[in-house]
């Protein structure tokens, strides 16, 4: 009978055939700084293209710390992110791979017609399409598919089938078009007004004043995006979701601080949507 291999037998399995590797944590995201690290205070590692070394020897800065040396995995630091890990994650672009993250059905649909046949690794919802090559990595560049290569991370969910091929120039191209396929408009946003039609809060001052500290908390954020981009979500609409003032303009500059920070237009409506019914809006 065979065994389930833990996340770190899996991890080790991977950097030995050389693909940099790095442990998820629940909710399948990277592990946040260590309090050295906290808030990049340290600089950063030099590969993520901030400031001065980092020395650190915890995977605490997500990508930027996958690698491929079984000394480091098994360190001290790292053996306990390993017991609490759910995932193995790996850095595409540093394995010199580019992902392309099919998110649903109608985004496999195009790829099969658009994109030369590739290794294949069925995802939750959809597909990743290996290639050989890497490029800049971008999120949205067209319904439902983002391209993970150099300074990103994709989960590891097995060796997938099919031949890897080379990266085409037609992926190449979506990057070119992403400036006007990411941050679209959200969607029109109907809240109830407040019984009496009146907005306690007074002054359109207080308002600007609050969502320009959102966008603030959303853009320094250094880990845990997606809790950071909620919770930044469900502040805002506790605060202004009841009485009408919140505009599409308002809810644009949130998710277009949001989609700067990595995430898609996808994971930002639904993290609105879900703010709303937290709060039964």
């Amino acid at each position: 009978m065979s065994r389930t291999l833990t996340p770190l037998h899996t991890a080790l399995s991977l950097a030995a055939a050389g693909l940099p590797v790095l442990p998820l944590r629940r909710g399948k995201v990277p592990f946040g700084n260590c309090p050295t690290c906290a808030d990049n205070a340290c600089g950063g590692r030099p590969n993520m293209k901030t400031p001065g070394p980092c020395d650190c020897p915890a995977p605490c800065h997500a990508w930027a710390a996958a690698t491929t040396d079984p000394a480091v995995i098994v360190s001290p630091p790292w053996a306990s992110a390993w017991r609490r890990a759910v995932a193995v994650a790996y850095h595409p672009g540093g394995a010199g791979l580019t992902v392309v993250d099919l998110d649903d059905a109608d985004a496999i649909t195009w790829a099969r017609t658009a994109l030369p046949s590739t290794r294949t690794v069925s995802t939750t919802r959809g597909e990743h399409w290996i290639y050989c090559g890497i490029m800049t990595s971008h999120n949205a560049v067209r319904p439902g598919v983002d391209i993970k290569s150099t300074m990103a991370y994709a989960r590891y969910l097995g060796p997938g089938t099919g031949t890897m091929a080379d990266l085409p120039d037609a992926v190449r191209a979506l990057a070119v078009k992403q400036p006007s396929a990411v941050r679209p408009a959200p969607r029109s946003v109907s809240l109830p007004a407040r019984p009496g039609g009146q907005c306690p809060h007074r002054t359109p001052v207080f308002l600007e004043r609050g969502i320009a500290m959102a966008e603030q908390r959303i853009t320094a954020a250094r880990s845990t995006i997606h809790a950071t981009v909620y919770a930044t979500f469900l502040a805002v609409l506790s605060r202004h979701g009841r009485c009408g003032c919140l505009t599409d303009t308002h809810v644009a500059r949130l998710f277009t601080a949001a989609q700067a920070k990595g995430e898609t237009a996808r994971h930002c409506t639904d993290a609105w949507n879900n703010a709303r019914t937290t709060l039964g809006l």
